[in-house]
């Protein structure tokens, strides 16, 4: 049974925003695979509801931008994420990142911006969106602006989306995927359908020979409170060998982390999943660079 008091289908990305100014209650909803879930459980129970399902022309899909920089539309599915050409072909770890989220049926109708918008810890392509430093459009009744993923995310899902506003786009720029390689892993108690235990996304920019780590970028997801970079392991690391590099990482990482103990476990179990995870990732995000590893 779900509780909501009304639906309204949106025919436009500005008559959604206009639908969300009439009613500040009211949620939107696109897959509904996160949304649904908290009306079932009583979360959201009452509420009305402003749906953008349908505005896949405006919202949807993958594309590169006059200069370069790549746009994902928030209403892409996970699957469609991972399987787009361009997500292929310049951020293919985006889409591995996308394909380890929930199973087959979640992938099919749950979107990357739902996962960005909910502002869950755990979301599977938060801390590589967090790696890439995206940036997130928003268009509200004041019109457009900009917010760095950096400063998105506010607290325990909360994020920076004002009255009445809709993401409407993701954008990744050019100088933060050309020239690097990436890998994700998601630790969790099963292999399938399950919440990430910690994600690890490290990005990594190789010298020419590819022996060193001319630059690295490394977050985490469920290593704190909201999705978070560790700028200490990233100047800790840069400019050394890959081997040294992958030794040292997970140490580093440990001056920015802040888990907390949960039922999925304890705060000094995900300790050592960063001690141990970020080298193994680095080394085959250098791996895929072409670094002999």
């Amino acid at each position: 049974m779900y509780d909501f008091t009304s639906i309204y289908r949106a025919s436009s990305v500005p008559d959604a925003i206009a639908a969300l100014e009439r009613e500040p209650r009211a949620v939107v909803i696109a897959g509904g695979s996160d949304v649904l879930i908290k009306i079932r459980e009583g979360k959201l129970a009452g509420v009305p509801l402003v749906s953008i399902h349908g505005l896949d022309a405006e919202l949807a899909g993958v594309s590169l931008l006059e200069n370069g920089d790549l746009a994902i539309g928030p209403l892409t599915t996970f699957r469609g994420v991972t399987r787009d050409p361009l997500i292929q072909a310049h951020v293919p770890v985006l889409g591995e990142a996308a394909d380890m989220a929930g199973g087959p049926q979640l992938r099919a109708v749950g979107t990357i911006g739902g996962n960005v918008c909910n502002g869950v810890t755990s979301a599977d392509t938060a801390s590589t969106l967090m790696a890439f430093g995206a940036e997130l459009h928003l268009r509200g009744p004041a019109g457009w602006r900009v917010v760095p993923i950096s400063d998105w995310y506010q607290g325990v899902g909360k994020v920076d989306l004002g009255p009445a506003e809709l993401l409407c786009r993701i954008v990744l720029p050019r100088d933060h995927f050309e020239g690097w390689s990436g890998h994700y892993i998601k630790y969790a108690q099963r292999n399938a359908m399950d919440i990430a235990t910690l994600g690890v996304s490290c990005l990594v920019k190789l010298s020419a020979d590819k022996t060193t780590c001319e630059d690295v970028r490394l977050a985490f997801g469920v290593a704190a409170p909201t999705p978070i970079r560790s700028h200490t392991a990233e100047d800790g690391v840069r400019g050394l060998p890959v081997a040294q590099a992958a030794e040292r990482i997970g140490t580093l990482a440990l001056e920015d982390i802040n888990p907390r103990t949960s039922w999925r476990a304890s705060k000094e179990f995900r300790v050592q999943l960063v001690r141990e995870l970020s080298g193994r990732a680095l080394l085959e995000a250098a791996r895929k660079g072409g670094a002999a590893v």
